[in-house]
């Protein structure tokens, strides 16, 4: 037996008791309101696809016929052999759609943050992030080797001050923030984070993964919605536009660098023809006249589902509205406890504990979807009713 088995078992054993050892959950149906997990068929509210775009038939024919035609896979990296017909269009349409210079395109969300933070910057910079930013963005920090300021989540006046002390000090400074936090469902103060690059002479970078196709017109994500200029901007398109891969987009100037630099984006076999053709298809849905009604269709969902939260004399946004709606409990185990509950009466909320979220934050997380209707959102208060006790 390796030397390392007993050490794994051991640091398994660890996670187990402090209620941390994850499972992955056998899913049998396509990722739709109904989903069959564990061999149940259940209300999901834990899906990523807010504009119940995942299956959508435009966007399998868009796939079918780009695999007909390329194959199932790109065969090379973008810059040997890879540079196929779909990757071109898909970009042209994301720059148009976002009103930039140009986009490029990258395997995963997590490849883009990546990729991105650790070709801008290095050990002469320093980066500024929001201490709930996303796992790819803190490896992005931690892999460019620059000096790293966390401040308090949505904090800007703590980031004026840690600003203000690094003046003159660093060759580049890169402001890093999620405009819709993937965990929290809260908003980036992306005026003052402008305000702030403006005045420190930075470099702003928003990820927009959980805002873009829902937030701002014609879905172009929040930064559109409140009208400010990004640097760069980063967003997914396997959230809202139901398909795969991400994208950054900004100048030319910046996509030419990172194609050169980018060590995700140069050292990986591009992505599947089949799945950009599907992509493309979402953009130009998400932009048009269906984008509208799916985003006014799930605002009005997620104002129903935080109402009747709220009745329920649990938090929920107010002031606001946000497809992702957490209901913190704070302990590990007692959050899967409470998660196994709802599923017991046909509500799939998955539990999230930490890594993904600081430690004694534990949570419900509920990814909420234009594609619920009222007897669905109904159903999941009154299953949260029935298990009130194991809530705060």
């Amino acid at each position: 037996m390796s030397p390392l088995e007993p050490e794994l078992r051991r640091d398994l054993a660890n996670l187990a008791a402090r209620g941390l050892l994850r499972r992955l959950r056998a899913i049998d149906s396509a990722p739709d309101t109904l989903l069959l997990v564990d061999g149940k068929t259940v209300l999901n509210f834990s899906s990523n696809n807010p504009l119940a775009l995942a299956h959508h038939p435009e966007l399998r024919a868009s796939a079918q016929a780009a695999l007909h035609s390329h194959g199932t896979g790109a065969a090379a990296a973008r810059l040997i052999a890879g540079n196929l017909t779909p990757h071109r269009e898909l970009e042209r349409a994301l720059a148009s759609w976002l009103g930039t210079e140009a986009a490029l395109l990258f395997n995963s969300g997590y490849q883009a943050n990546v990729g991105t933070v650790s070709a801008l910057v290095g050990p002469e910079d320093a980066i500024y992030s929001d201490q709930l930013n996303h796992a790819s963005l803190i490896d992005g920090c931690r892999l460019s080797g620059a000096t790293i300021h966390v401040y308090p989540h949505r904090d800007a006046a703590a980031l004026a001050r840690l600003l203000a002390q690094g003046q003159g000090r660093f060759r580049r400074r890169l402001l890093l923030s999620e405009s819709l936090f993937s965990m929290d469902g809260d908003l980036a103060p992306l005026g003052a984070l402008r305000d702030l690059a403006h005045r420190y002479d930075a470099i702003l970078m928003v990820d927009e993964a959980h805002a873009a196709g829902v937030r701002g017109p014609a879905g172009r994500g929040l930064a559109a919605e409140l009208g400010v200029p990004l640097d760069i901007c980063v967003g997914t398109l396997s959230k809202a536009f139901g398909s795969f891969g991400a994208y950054v987009a900004g100048s030319a100037a910046l996509v030419e660098y990172l194609t050169q630099c980018a060590r995700s984006f140069v050292f990986t076999t591009a992505l599947p023809p089949a799945v950009a053709a599907a992509s493309h298809a979402a953009v130009t849905l998400a932009a048009g006249a269906e984008g509208t009604a799916r985003r006014a269709q799930l605002q009005q969902v997620a104002t129903r589902f935080a109402d009747g939260l709220a009745a329920l004399g649990l938090p929920a946004p107010r002031g606001r509205w946000s497809h992702i709606v957490p209901i913190v409990i704070g302990d590990a185990t007692a959050a899967m406890h409470a998660c196994e509950a709802l599923l017991e009466r046909g509500i799939f909320a998955q539990g999230i504990r930490p890594p993904t979220v600081p430690r004694g934050t534990a949570r419900l997380r509920f990814a909420l979807s234009s594609a619920h209707t009222d007897p669905d959102i109904e159903r999941a208060l009154a299953a949260l009713a029935d298990i009130r006790g194991l809530l705060p």
